[in-house]
């Protein structure tokens, strides 16, 4: 099973067509089983399309684009967490080219309302891998010391959420680097989860941020703040860092994570 992370950025890059020719073509030659998205956008003034969907929503053009280099059907949910730089409607999203049996999307955020640029919501797929069926989640969290929307409410209703019956994935933008000690990433593992890239027999240097970005403004250091987590130890073949410029050219401000499981 192969899983990918990424946050896209989407339609806040320079020489976005290109880069989503980059991602469509990477993923029709890796073949995820599940892919997760973060800042899914799509413009506040686009025409509807279906429902909350309108016609620039950033996953509805990659997977047209993924069309031409895949012959896999790839299918996906996607729901809005709040609006951003008063122009797009921001939100997450699941892919995959296998049956999707349930979803669902959920607010952690102490917020739900839609003009605050912190409100954090979820999506989760139940999805059936082989005979498995397994939980994904695509996650976009907030930061450990923001005194209005807190991490630690927020993975509190995220852990809550899980399902006792069937192994989790949480894939995302955690927004807590994984070298510093008390803050969410610890709280995440003290809480039973465990890092694909720490079980990984094969592994590289997990950055995916390096210096100033939206989030991290003045940032000078290389952050590892996006992260494949799952609620069962097992051995992990292989992590690596995608879309960073050495292992595929670069399509967003975070680099991508791949695990191959």
């Amino acid at each position: 099973m192969k899983l990918l992370t990424l946050n896209t950025h989407s339609w806040q890059e320079e020489h976005q067509d290109d880069k989503i020719d980059i991602l469509a073509r990477q993923i029709a030659e890796e073949k995820f089983d599940v892919i997760a998205l973060q800042e899914v956008n799509q413009s506040i003034h686009s025409p509807i399309k279906k429902g909350n969907v309108k016609e620039n929503l950033f996953v509805e053009v990659l997977l047209e684009r993924l069309k031409q280099y895949s012959p896999k059907d790839y299918q996906y949910i996607w729901d809005i967490s709040h609006y951003s730089y008063g122009e797009y409607e921001e939100g997450v999203a699941l892919l995959t080219h296998h049956p999707i049996i349930s979803s669902r999307s959920f607010f952690v955020s102490k917020s739900e309302e839609l003009t605050n640029w912190k409100t954090r919501k979820i999506i989760c797929a139940t999805i059936k891998i082989g005979k498995e069926k397994l939980d994904f989640y695509s996650c976009h969290l907030g930061w450990w010391s923001d005194s209005d929307e807190p991490a630690l409410h927020q993975m509190e209703r995220l852990l809550h959420s899980l399902s006792k019956k069937r192994t989790s994935y949480l894939l995302g933008d955690f927004n807590s680097p994984s070298n510093v000690r008390n803050q969410s990433y610890d709280y995440l593992i003290n809480h039973g989860l465990f890092d694909t890239y720490s079980m990984a027999l094969e592994k590289d240097s997990g950055i995916t941020v390096k210096g100033d970005i939206a989030g991290w403004s003045k940032n000078t250091n290389d952050l590892r703040i996006d992260f494949v987590f799952t609620t069962e130890k097992k051995p992990i073949r292989k992590s690596t860092v995608i879309f960073n410029g050495t292992n595929a050219p670069i399509v967003s401000d975070h680099f991508g994570v791949m695990v191959d499981i």
